[in-house]
C-alpha cells in the first residue's frame, strides 16, 4: 500500500468509506487490541471501524482505561460497603474522584493514581504530568486543590540508573507542584532492586469544596454546548494509555510521536482559577479533565454518563501541530485541558471567564438525544458509536489465577530459620550498631533531601507534613476544620502474603491517620502489579483486592476511588505486588493535631508503648538489611487496629497525649529514633517490662514489626486518665520511660546510649551520599 493510500485509508477514514470497504486491513494489533477485541468492535458497529474509531476503542479498551482484567474483582469495593460506611460518602467509585462530607457544608475529594511507565521513560515529565493529571481530577469535581502527596518506589539506591530516575522524578514533582502553589505534605520513598526497571510514581491530590459546588462528569441537556478549553492539543502523549498511535497510522514519518506528555504547571495554575470561577458562577453543567486517552475519553465518558449523545466537529479543536491526524487528535494526552458542557444561555458568560483568565477555548459540539457519539472531520462522519460501548461496556476478562507453586516454599523460609539470622546482635554495643545501621538504611534514612525540594507549607494551611506520620491540612480557617492523609504499602509483606499484605497496607495508613488525631473516613488505592496474563501475578492481584476490601469493611472505611497499574515488570520478572493505600481522616479542629515527635517542652513526659510485641521479623527492614525475604508477614488484627485508632483519636482530642508515632517498618527502634530526631529531644527508656510481658528479648523488642502498636508521650498530669482509658478498653500498654530533653540522648537503659548527634549523622547522611 502506498503512503498516499495509507493516508486515504487510515488517517481520514469516514464511516461511509468504512462501510464500503470491509476488507481493508487495519492495524488493530499495533494499537494494542487483541483479535477477539477487534472482532467484537466489528460486531458492535456492524462494519469495520474507521481509523478514528479504531484509535478510540484501542485506548478506551486498554487496561489503563477499562480495567478489563480487574473489573470483576474491583466490584468487591462496592459490594462490601455497609450503610454506616456510606453515611458521609457523597460521591463514590466511578467518578473522577470520590467525595466525602466534612460537615458545615464542606466536602473533601481525594484520589491517588500512577504514572509509572512514563516516569521511567522520561522521569521529569512523567512525574510532573502525574501531578498535573491527578490535580485535574480534583478540579473536575468542583474542588480547589489544596495539597499533593507522592508515594515513590525506586530501584537499588546504588544502581547507576537510579541517579537518572530519582533526580528526574523528584525534580518533576517539585517543579510542577511548587509552581501550582500546592504543598506536598507527605508520601513514601522506598528503594528495592525489584523496582529497578519499573519505578512506581504514584501521585495523590486532595481538594476541598462547598457542597453546592460539586460537579460530575456527564453531558446532559439536548442542545447544550460542548467546549474544549485550556492548552492546545499537540503531538505529545499520543497513545500513552496504549501504544504510540503514529507507529500504526504512519510509519513513514521521520520521527515517532513522544509517548510521554509534556506539562506546563503555569497553564494549569490558570486553569484551576478559571474552573473555580466557572463553578462559582454555575456556568457548566458537566465537566471532565483530559488525561489518559484525551478527547477519546472525555467525549465518550461525558456522553455515556449523560442522558443522550454528543456530536463533535474535530476540526474545531485548537492544535499546536497542524499535521496531526484525526486519530492522533483523539488519542493525544496533551496536558492542561478540560472539556465542559455549557447551556446556550451561559455561553457568553463562559467566554467572559475565558477572556478574563486568558484561556483558549473552542466550541466543538453539542449534546444530542440520539445516544450516539458522532465525531466529524470537516463535516464528514469519522466516528459513529454508542458511547457506552467505548467508555463502559468494553471487554471484561476473568483471567485465570492460582496460588503459585513457589509460595509455600517462600513462606517456609523464615528469617529465624535462615542463615541470615546467625550472629544476631545481643550485646549493647551490637544493638546500638544495629539501630544506627537501620536508620541509615535506604528505606529508613532521612528523606529530607527529597522533601526539601517540595514546598510543604505554601498556602498557609499545612498543619503537619513529612516526616510526621500523616499530612494535615486546614480546610476552614474560621472553624479549624481539616483533613489528614497518609499513604502506605509494603511490597515485601504483600509478596509473602498478598491477602494479608494488602490489609497491612491499609492498617498502617489507617493507623498513621489516627496517630495524628484524625478520624479515618475514606480510602483511595493505587494497585501496582505485574502482568495480569501471568496466573501468579493475577492471584496476587485477586488476593490483594479481596484482602483490602475485607479490611475496609471491618475498619468501616469505604474505598472512594483509585487506580490499577498493571504490567509493571521487565520480561517475566514482576515487581512485588504493591497496593498503595491512602487513608483520609477528618478533624473538627486541626489545632488538636498530634505531631509524631516530642518537643523540647515535653521534658519529663511519660513514654508509653501501646500494643504487644511478638517475634515478627519476616519481611522486616532488619531482615531486608540481612538480604533475606521469606516467611510470613506480621499478623493483622483489624479489630485491634480499629480500637487503637479510636483510642489515639480520643486521647488526642482530650489532650491526654502530646505526641504519637505508629510502629511499622523498623519497629520500635525506628520509632524511638525518629521521635528523638524530630526535634532533637532525647529520651530515656527501658525494655525490661516489654520483654518480660511479651516473652521476647531486647533484639526482638527493638526490631520486630508487630502491628497494632504506637508510642505516645503523655503529660504527667494526664497519666491517670490515660491509663484508666486503656484499662477500661482492655488495651495492652507498657510504660517505657520518659522524655529527657536535657540529656540529648536516646538511652535504652542497660542496653546502649546513642547521642542525638550519632543518630542524626547516621540518619541524614545516606541520601546526601548517593544524590548529593
Amino acid at each position: 500500500m502506498t503512503a498516499e493510500a495509507t493516508e486515504k485509508e487510515f488517517n481520514i477514514d469516514t464511516v461511509d468509506h468504512a462501510s464500503g470497504t470491509p476488507d481493508v486491513e487495519l492495524p488493530w494489533a499495533e494499537l494494542g487490541l487483541k483479535q477477539n477485541e477487534f472482532e467484537e468492535i466489528v460486531k458492535i458497529l456492524g462494519r469495520r471501524p474507521t481509523a478514528a474509531e479504531l484509535a478510540m476503542y484501542s485506548v478506551m479498551w486498554s487496561e489503563h482505561c477499562s480495567y478489563k482484567s480487574t473489573k470483576n474483582h474491583l466490584r468487591q469495593f462496592g459490594a462490601k460497603v455497609t450503610e454506616e460506611m456510606k453515611k458521609d460518602l457523597m460521591v463514590g467509585i466511578g467518578e473522577n474522584a470520590g467525595v466525602t462530607d466534612l460537615g458545615d457544608g464542606w466536602a473533601v475529594t481525594f484520589k491517588i493514581e500512577s504514572h509509572n511507565s512514563p516516569s521511567f521513560v522520561e522521569p521529569y515529565q512523567g512525574a510532573a504530568t502525574g501531578i498535573g493529571g491527578i490535580v485535574r481530577d480534583i478540579i473536575s469535581m468542583g474542588a480547589r486543590p489544596v495539597a499533593v502527596m507522592d508515594p515513590l518506589r525506586f530501584g537499588a539506591i546504588d544502581h547507576p540508573d537510579s541517579q537518572r530516575v530519582v533526580h528526574g522524578v523528584v525534580s518533576g514533582i517539585g517543579g510542577y507542584g511548587n509552581s501550582l502553589g500546592l504543598p506536598n505534605i507527605g508520601g513514601e520513598t522506598v528503594f528495592d532492586p525489584i523496582y529497578q526497571g519499573n519505578p512506581l510514581v504514584n501521585a495523590l491530590a486532595v481538594g476541598v469544596l462547598r457542597h453546592e459546588d460539586l460537579r460530575l462528569a456527564n453531558a446532559s441537556g439536548v442542545g447544550n454546548k460542548v467546549v474544549l478549553f485550556g492548552a492546545r492539543t499537540g503531538g505529545d502523549g499520543i497513545g500513552g494509555a496504549s501504544v504510540l498511535a503514529s507507529e500504526s497510522f504512519d510509519d513513514s514519518k521521520p520521527s515517532k510521536r513522544p509517548a510521554v506528555q509534556v506539562g506546563d504547571p503555569f497553564s494549569e495554575k490558570v486553569l484551576i482559577e478559571c474552573c473555580l470561577e466557572l463553578f462559582k458562577g454555575s456556568l457548566v453543567e458537566g465537566i471532565q479533565d483530559l488525561g489518559a486517552a484525551g478527547i477519546s475519553c472525555a467525549t465518550s465518558e461525558l456522553a455515556s454518563n449523560g442522558e443522550g449523545g454528543m456530536r463533535v466537529e474535530l476540526t474545531d479543536v485548537l492544535l499546536r501541530d497542524s499535521t496531526l491526524t484525526p486519530g492522533e487528535i483523539l488519542m493525544s494526552e496533551s496536558q492542561e485541558r478540560m472539556m465542559a458542557v455549557v447551556t446556550p444561555e451561559n455561553q457568553d458568560a463562559f467566554e467572559a471567564v475565558m477572556a478574563k483568565w486568558g484561556v483558549e477555548y473552542s466550541w466543538i459540539g453539542e449534546v444530542t438525544d440520539d445516544n450516539r457519539l458522532i465525531i466529524t472531520w470537516d463535516g464528514e462522519v469519522i466516528v459513529d458509536v454508542d458511547p457506552k460501548t467505548v467508555a463502559h461496556d468494553g471487554p471484561v476478562y476473568d483471567r485465570p489465577y492460582a496460588r503459585p507453586e513457589w509460595q509455600d516454599e517462600l513462606q517456609a523460609n523464615t528469617f529465624r530459620g535462615s542463615v541470615n539470622a546467625v550472629d544476631l546482635p545481643e550485646s549493647g554495643e551490637d544493638l546500638k550498631a544495629a539501630v544506627l545501621e537501620l536508620i541509615a538504611s535506604p528505606n529508613m534514612c532521612d528523606k529530607s533531601w527529597i522533601t526539601r525540594q517540595y514546598d510543604r507549607y505554601v498556602g498557609g494551611n499545612t498543619a503537619l507534613a513529612s516526616p510526621d506520620d500523616a499530612g494535615v491540612v486546614r480546610v476552614d480557617e474560621e472553624s479549624g476544620l481539616g483533613v489528614a492523609i497518609a499513604t502506605d504499602a509494603n511490597g515485601r509483606y504483600t509478596f509473602l502474603d498478598p491477602y494479608v499484605g494488602a490489609q497491612l497496607a491499609l492498617a498502617e495508613s489507617y493507623r498513621n491517620v489516627a496517630t495524628s488525631g484524625a478520624i479515618p473516613a475514606a480510602v483511595s488505592d493505587c494497585l501496582n502489579y505485574g502482568s495480569p496474563e501471568d496466573s501468579d501475578v493475577m492471584w496476587q492481584l485477586a488476593e490483594g483486592i479481596r484482602g483490602l476490601s475485607d479490611a475496609c469493611m471491618e475498619l468501616g472505611v469505604p474505598v472512594t476511588g483509585g487506580n490499577v497499574s498493571l504490567y509493571n515488570q521487565t520480561g517475566d520478572k514482576a515487581i512485588h505486588p504493591t497496593p498503595v493505600v491512602a487513608t483520609l481522616g477528618k478533624f473538627d479542629d486541626v489545632a488538636r493535631r498530634t505531631p509524631s515527635g516530642w518537643r523540647p517542652d515535653a521534658d519529663g513526659q511519660a513514654i508509653y508503648l501501646l500494643g504487644t510485641t511478638a517475634d515478627e521479623l519476616d519481611g522486616s527492614e532488619f531482615a531486608n538489611l540481612r538480604g533475606h525475604l521469606g516467611g510470613v508477614p506480621p499478623k493483622v488484627d483489624l479489630a485491634r487496629e480499629k480500637l487503637l485508632g479510636e483510642l489515639l483519636v480520643n486521647m488526642s482530642r482530650d489532650g491526654m497525649i502530646d505526641s504519637a508515632h505508629d510502629l511499622s517498618e523498623g519497629g520500635l527502634a525506628a520509632a524511638l529514633a525518629e521521635m528523638v530526631l524530630r526535634h532533637g529531644v532525647g529520651a530515656r527508656v527501658a525494655l525490661d517490662d516489654v520483654c518480660e510481658r511479651d516473652g521476647i528479648d531486647a533484639f526482638t523488642a527493638l526490631f520486630s514489626e508487630s502491628q497494632g502498636r504506637a508510642v505516645v508521650a503523655v503529660p504527667r498530669s494526664e497519666e491517670v486518665r490515660f491509663n484508666d482509658m486503656l484499662t477500661a478498653r482492655s488495651f495492652p500498654v507498657t510504660r517505657l520511660g520518659i522524655v529527657d530533653a536535657a540529656s540529648g540522648n536516646l538511652e535504652v537503659q542497660g542496653v546502649f546510649t546513642a547521642s542525638v548527634e550519632e543518630l542524626r549523622e547516621a540518619h541524614e547522611s545516606t541520601m546526601e551520599k548517593y544524590f548529593g
